[in-house]
């Protein structure tokens, strides 16, 4: 199996999504940067898995699982410390 279409996947995911992603989680109301940094979360798990998966590596899995559940934690933190104010 070749693995130059899990390597192209993974590099337009980080390359191509995430300077919008982190754009969103930057800017504008509260709302929108949470919106962001899902977005974020959710660019680099695929991304990460795909690029393990081009390596042919599964051993590197684990780096993806632990962010799945930082950026989860991480959401939770961000909604808490946001409340109900909102810009």
């Amino acid at each position: 199996m070749s693995t130059a279409p899990w390597l192209l996947a993974s590099g337009v995911l980080l390359a191509g999504g995430i300077g919008p992603a982190v754009l969103l989680s930057s800017r504008g109301r509260s709302a929108h940067r949470l919106v962001g940094l899902q977005l974020v979360g959710s660019l680099l798990v695929v991304g990460l898995v795909t690029l393990s998966l081009g390596l042919g590596r599964p051993d590197y899995l684990i780096v993806p699982l632990v962010l799945v559940l930082l950026s989860f934690a991480g959401t939770l933190v961000f909604t808490r410390l946001l409340g109900v104010r909102d810009d």
